[in-house]
């Protein structure tokens, strides 16, 4: 009992000891335990099974714990409780794919076994013959399960054991993925579902389309549709209109523009991925020749200027997201709530030892930058990479999220994805460990979604989705069932999906169909309610507004020269030749970062235009936690009755009693899809629920002290709290 008598000593711990087993007590009345399964997904087969597995709480005092069913199958580790759920329980946001209790295999991060009290990793290398008394599992989205196996037969503890770590840990190849058991069983979706959904881009029409619609001037490559070209690149890109033909094929698809957007004004953003470092002089000469081809031919897209990025030399590298995340993600996964409050004392300084938010201001700025260069200099700009499918996707994406009003609407901001990153090449299974080839995870588009998620914080009412919809995404990356997630390459893709003779054709669905998670109300939760569309009016108004560009000095009626022209550029291309890097965390020169400055001071005086330019605001705590996608799961750091919750549930009324308004006044149809029409209203009051909501509705709640009293830790002693804040009290004095 948590008491402040005897000046402030800890309470004595309980002397009580039970000689009753956990498998001896049952609840009041047999007809509360039921054996039961999970509902299994087509193409779904379980591997191994065992009952009488205790799933252990986080709270080691409470009553939490309960007797289940394990079960591994090829898509998770299912635990099915033998209790009956109360008849009352709502769940207004359940997955349809997989329950609170479900492990999908793909989102498996790290296994532990508790041998004598002593915690071990678990890999596929050392299979221990010897079964832990105790399976601890890390997911990916940062859950934590404890399964006891003591109380289990010998056997069949074993079995469900070496079952769990064999279908997990062990590398397996991509067809092993559930993805396609699930392809092969499931029925695709007409295309007349598919009119006004995301566009693909894995047709000809799709990229034309949008170069119309940002009225670029590139032209269309389709010599690549049988991957000719390049296996890395889309089937369909655009490149800039003076490319040769021949260069397209000379370094397979490395050192190509490919084009990514354009501005209003006429320059244009292109990617591309680094040349080959060579050390003959020769092999270096002709290198120099084709670079300068290229940016020249970018050049040429708009008043003959051009800027290099090479990203390499300014962003952390692969190794540098994955050393920082894997020190960042620690802070969340937590076995018990004692090691809660022993983490709790040094939380802040653990998490700005990682360098995690100091990665995501870093590339936030960068993307600045870049916005800088086609808003205010008017000059295309071209973004190097190694491979051009990672950190290129990352500061591609973000420029056209600030830029482009269209991308921070649902359907655009998935279409988006779509062009960036899968039809870009980036390596999903690799860059996610899917396949857990290796024991590293370089979760680069999370570091998107992050970057995105600042944004949507900071400029709420400018995006039509939510960070609901944002943390729903970045779950669905391991949740090996989609084609979005699944390939490195466009190559790969349509290699493996090509239907064979002797099978039938595999269906293997993209994550944006959304009614195979969730159902239409539960797919409300992905609409900000603060966003509202922009009128035909305001959009008529805005283009007879806009400016356009002038150049200040008169242009050469002829090209110039293919070499110096772009003498900015000399430096830059040096390096790229060399293959050297200055410095991993290279800052910007005095003279860049005042301009960038004066940029960002001038976006500020202006008035805040949701549909137009958005920056983010990169000073001090600015750059905050995510903390709906990492709190989430953690029961003593949520608000009861609080948080975003309360404001989301009063905005929601609000909303939904001026959309009444308005259709009483003008009785309009709303434009928005049959699906998200309505604002959703939640099932229960506020006061019911938590900040975790939507995905931790039904928690039961412990009403333990915000102090903790049992932990052994002397730093958590009261009497040294209470001193402490003495000398803490009389340092302040002392200052002042």
């Amino acid at each position: 009992m948590f008491s402040l008598g005897s000046g402030g000593a800890k309470s004595p711990k309980p002397s009580f000891v039970s000689y009753v087993t956990p498998e001896e007590i049952k609840p009041e009345g047999e007809g509360h335990l039921q054996e039961r399964s999970p509902e299994f997904l087509p193409g779904e087969v379980v591997f191994c099974s065992a009952k009488h597995i205790l799933k252990c709480s986080q709270d080691e005092d409470s009553e939490c714990s309960v007797f289940g069913t394990l079960f591994c199958t090829n898509f998770r580790v299912s635990f099915v409780s033998d209790a009956i759920p109360p008849e009352d329980t709502v769940q207004p946001f359940k997955n349809k794919l997989y329950g609170e209790n479900d492990i999908p295999l793909s989102c498996v991060d790290q296994i532990y076994g508790d041998y004598d009290e002593k915690k071990k990793l678990i890999t596929s290398s050392q299979m221990m013959n010897k079964y832990p008394s105790k399976i601890i599992i890390y997911c990916k989205d940062l859950r934590v399960f404890q399964f006891s196996l003591l109380h289990a037969k010998d056997e069949t503890a074993k079995k469900i054991f070496q079952g769990i770590i064999r279908h997990i840990l062990e590398p397996k190849s991509l067809k092993c993925v559930f993805a396609f058991s699930y392809g092969e069983t499931t029925v695709s979706v007409p295309d007349v579902q598919r009119k006004q959904t995301t566009v693909m881009f894995d047709t000809a029409a799709d990229w034309l389309d949008e170069m119309k619609r940002t009225k670029g001037g590139c032209k269309l490559v389709k010599d690549n549709e049988d991957f000719g070209i390049s296996e890395k690149l889309p089937q369909f890109f655009f490149v800039p209109t003076h490319v040769e033909n021949e260069d397209l094929v000379k370094y397979q698809g490395k050192g190509i523009p490919i084009w990514c957007w354009s501005h209003h004004t006429g320059c244009a953003l292109f990617k591309m991925a680094s040349l080959p470092v060579v050390q003959e002089e020769s092999n270096a000469k002709v290198q120099k020749a084709y670079m300068e081809r290229m940016l020249n031919a970018v050049a040429q897209n708009h008043l003959y200027s051009v800027k290099t990025e090479d990203l390499s030399e300014t962003l952390p590298n692969i190794q540098d997201i994955q050393q920082s995340y894997s020190k960042f993600k620690q802070n969340f996964l937590i076995d018990s709530m004692a090691e809660f409050w022993v983490s709790d004392v040094k939380w802040f300084s653990t998490l700005e030892t990682s360098r995690w938010l100091s990665i995501i201001r870093q590339c936030l700025h960068k993307a600045v930058e870049v916005v800088e260069s086609l808003e205010q200099e008017n000059t295309n700009i071209v973004l190097i990479e190694k491979g051009g499918s990672d950190l290129c996707c990352v500061i591609s994406s973000l420029v056209q999220l600030m830029l482009d009003p269209y991308y921070r609407t649902l359907i655009g901001f998935q279409s988006l994805v779509q062009k960036e990153w899968v039809e870009g090449g980036h390596n999903f299974p690799e860059r996610g460990n899917l396949l857990h080839q290796s024991d590293k995870e370089s979760p680069v588009f999370l570091l998107f979604l992050e970057c995105v998620w600042q944004l949507l914080q900071q400029h709420s009412p400018g995006f039509q989705f939510s960070e609901t919809y944002l943390t729903v995404l970045s779950d669905s990356i391991n949740v090996a069932v989609f084609s979005t997630f699944l390939f490195s390459t466009p190559c790969q893709k349509a290699s493996i999906m090509k239907t064979e003779p002797d099978r039938g054709a595999l269906n293997i669905p993209p994550v944006w169909e959304w009614s195979l998670q969730f159902d239409c109300k539960a797919q409300g939760f992905f609409i900000n309610l603060l966003y509202r569309a922009k009128s035909k009016q305001e959009k008529a108004l805005r283009k007879a507004q806009r400016p356009k560009y002038t150049r200040q000095l008169s242009l050469p009626s002829t090209p110039p020269p293919k070499k110096g022209f772009f003498k900015e550029e000399t430096e830059n291309l040096k390096k790229m030749l060399r293959g050297k890097r200055i410095s991993r965390w290279m800052q910007l020169s005095d003279s860049a970062q005042a301009s960038v400055r004066e940029f960002y001071a001038a976006w500020q005086r202006k008035p805040l235009d949701y549909h137009g330019l958005l920056l983010p605001c990169l000073d001090g705590p600015a750059v905050r936690l995510w903390t709906q996608r990492y709190l989430r799961w953690i029961p003593e750091v949520q608000i009861l009755g609080g948080g975003d919750v309360a404001l989301m549930n009063k905005m929601a009324t609000l909303v939904q009693e001026v959309q009444e308004l308005c259709k009483e006044v003008d009785r309009q149809v709303c434009q928005a899809d049959s699906c998200l029409e309505n604002p959703m209203v939640f099932l229960r009051s506020s006061v019911h629920l938590s900040s975790s909501f939507p995905f931790a509705a039904n928690r039961m709640w412990s009403f333990r002290p915000a102090i903790p009293t049992s932990i052994g830790d002397h730093q958590m002693d009261m009497g040294q709290l209470a001193i402490r804040d003495d000398e803490d009290t009389e340092t302040t004095t002392d200052v002042f």
